[in-house]
């Protein structure tokens, strides 16, 4: 699917030179002659906005601030393709959160390789943002009425949530990822304590013992084999 431009101008002759050319780069482009067309269209489809700033009624600032304010559709692209050269306009524009700013009269080859770069730099911005939500989300570690929200930090025991400490939660969790085997205390200092804190059996033993308690009828799943270690056993 190619991507989608809307150049927003109400000189007709800059908007057709501009959608021409880059037509001719592989963009669909759509044009309007005022800012007040361009609301009535269907802004969500396209991947970003070229815009002047001086029209008749509604200014390419106030389209701006517009798009900023929307929540569908304050992280699209614009550039602004203006006659206003002044320094403080250009900083204006991009203090509104415009991605850049090309001034009157133009080149062509200036402007194609401005929409390239903005366009790469908003692809590369949005592949982040998506890898960054898939890593930061964790799913719920849930064990029939025992639900652990990994990312909320929060023990859950048929719906009620249970106050536990970072030990106990992560013993916990630690056990929930690990179920149906028994691991040595050696094994669960080093998955579950720093490597800068010093613990012994004993600190396992009573973390262990005061995790059960708050488990209720969960804590049997956690069984003790003497002489190796501890587990989370589906079925006792």
């Amino acid at each position: 699917m190619r991507v989608k431009i809307l150049v927003i101008d109400d000189e007709e002759s800059i908007c057709e030179i501009l959608r021409y050319n880059l037509v001719k780069e592989g963009y669909e482009v759509d044009t309007a002659y005022s800012a007040e067309e361009a609301l009535e269209m269907d802004l969500p489809s396209y991947s970003l906005f070229i815009v002047d700033i001086m029209m008749d009624k509604m200014s390419g600032f106030d389209f701006a601030h517009r798009l900023k304010n929307n929540e569908n559709l304050e992280n699209k692209p614009i550039i602004f393709c203006t006659a206003l050269s002044d320094e403080d306009d250009t900083v204006m524009g991009l203090n509104i959160g415009a991605d850049d700013y090309i001034t009157k009269p133009f080149s062509i080859p200036e402007v194609l390789a401005r929409v390239r770069s903005v366009l790469r730099r908003s692809n590369v911005a949005a592949h982040i943002a998506a890898n960054r939500s898939k890593a930061s989300y964790e799913e719920d570690l849930v064990f029939k009425g025992l639900r652990l929200n990994r990312n909320e930090k929060i023990c859950y025991i048929d719906g009620e949530p249970q106050q536990l400490s970072k030990t106990e939660f992560d013993l916990l969790m630690f056990f929930l990822e690990h179920r149906n085997r028994i691991y040595s205390r050696e094994e669960i200092i080093r998955t579950v304590w720093s490597n800068n804190v010093v613990v012994s059996n004993r600190t396992v033993d009573t973390s262990l013992t005061r995790l059960r308690k708050k488990l209720g009828a969960y804590g049997k799943h956690i069984e003790t084999r003497v002489g190796f270690g501890y587990g989370f056993k589906e079925v006792v």
